[in-house]
């Protein structure tokens, strides 16, 4: 029995997870050909995420890592965003794309799209893993979308619960919920 099979539910397996994510590679590789890409992705819970999306992208790319939240260890957002880990280089003149790995409320979203543009890209849209509209507060365009979720507390491939779980190959519903 593996560690997680007593807490957590499979929600998506890491088979369509895999799918999914080279289908968005070809699409963004499609989108941006003949132009170079930086992979801005949000710590920690892309980290797995962008990874495996950076392989499925056959173009030349950037990786850069942000830390924005508006969680601060809970379950429940605060409503109030701070970045914790900023980009190491200038963004101006780049096509960017922000890799998340959930979006639900959109405050967090927004309020990096707005630093992000006072940067003067070339451009920057949005790949999110997973989508939960039942939670949305505000809009936010995602040009590039895995899936679309339930209202749910979710766990898994690099989504966590009190910083553990983010390990597991999939993305799961905490059976304790």
């Amino acid at each position: 029995m593996a560690f997680f099979d007593r807490d957590v539910e499979v929600m998506i397996d890491a088979e369509t997870l895999r799918a999914r994510i080279v289908e968005l590679g070809r699409q963004i590789t499609a989108d941006y050909q003949g132009q170079e890409l930086t992979l801005v992705g949000i710590m920690k819970g892309s980290i797995f995420f962008m990874t495996d999306l950076a392989r499925a992208i056959d173009l030349p790319v950037t990786l850069e890592l942000m830390g924005v939240s508006s969680y601060h260890g809970g379950t429940e957002t605060t409503g109030e965003v701070r970045i914790s880990f900023d980009l190491t280089k200038p963004m101006h003149g780049k096509h960017i794309l922000v890799v998340e790995d959930i979006i639900d409320t959109g405050l967090t979203m927004k309020f990096l799209l707005e630093n992000l543009a006072a940067r003067h890209p070339a451009s920057v849209k949005v790949c999110t893993l997973l989508e939960k509209p039942a939670r949305a507060k505000t809009k936010v365009q995602m040009d590039y979308k895995g899936f679309v979720i339930e209202d749910r507390f979710v766990v898994g491939y690099g989504l966590d619960y009190g910083e553990k779980y983010r390990n597991l190959p999939f993305i799961g519903v905490m059976r304790t919920e």
